[in-house]
């Protein structure tokens, strides 16, 4: 493990990130991870130990320094999730480690592919997006917002008493449609990476991202891959040599 965890006063509370490569203050150019929304069973804390070798190996092979934020509620940040929640996570590591650094891109996994996209699209400092195993459209998710609120309290990333009105923070993810974020990014590139064999994101939710995100989007199926992209060597591979180009 080459790098570090550290804290910062985040919009909610504490908000824990990993850091890999070079001192906050230099010029290398900048890549924020944004987490998975879990499903498996109090993940809270342990989810993050994942994106500590993900983060080591991107920023060993590219020379980019890689932040992998933990947002509200997830691997021990204070808060719970919501989708405006991780958006204003998301901009507040952006706003406090980008300085004078020579460029931005955010890579997303699942539910944080969404989050990385509409970031871009809100904030032109950020150069490119990559979407790791992410749903084109999120209306699954938000058709049941009771459904949702057991998957997350199960989780762990929701705290007793949250949501107070479930149908309005369900409501609330569809303003963070990937195919509609994708469509803002105003000819930056779009990598997306999607398993050929995931069973929680169907493998056509990639060609509706790359036909969103315009000519300079591209596609890299990953054959036999699950949902779980972050452990695959093939996926890292792909997107160190998207920074690269």
């Amino acid at each position: 493990m080459s790098g570090q965890w550290s804290e910062t006063a985040g919009p909610a509370g504490p908000l824990r990130f990993y850091a890999a490569g070079g001192p906050r203050e230099g010029t290398a150019p900048l890549l924020l991870l944004c987490p998975e929304l879990p499903l498996i069973e109090s993940s809270r804390g342990d989810v993050a130990l994942p994106y500590e070798a993900l983060a080591d190996r991107v920023s060993l092979e590219s020379g980019w320094r890689v932040l992998a934020a933990m947002f509200r509620g997830l691997g021990g940040s204070a808060g719970s999730f919501s989708g405006a929640g991780w958006l204003e996570d998301a901009g507040a590591m952006v706003d406090g480690e980008l300085g004078a650094r020579t460029g931005l891109r955010v890579a997303g996994f699942g539910f944080g592919g969404a989050i990385a996209l509409a970031l871009a699209a809100r904030d032109e400092r950020v150069r490119g997006v990559a979407c790791l195993a992410a749903p084109a459209r999120l209306d699954l998710w938000t058709a049941d917002p009771q459904a949702l609120v057991g998957r997350c309290r199960s989780a762990g990333v929701i705290e007793s008493g949250f949501p107070p009105d479930a149908r309005a923070w369900a409501t609330e993810l569809g303003e963070f449609e990937p195919v509609v974020s994708a469509a803002h990014l105003a000819g930056r590139p779009l990598l997306v990476v999607q398993g050929s064999d995931d069973d929680s994101v169907p493998p056509e939710a990639a060609p509706a991202l790359v036909q969103a995100g315009g000519a300079r989007a591209e596609l890299r199926m990953v054959l036999g891959a699950g949902h779980w992209l972050r452990a695959d060597p093939r996926a890292t591979a792909t997107l160190i040599g998207w920074l690269e180009r």
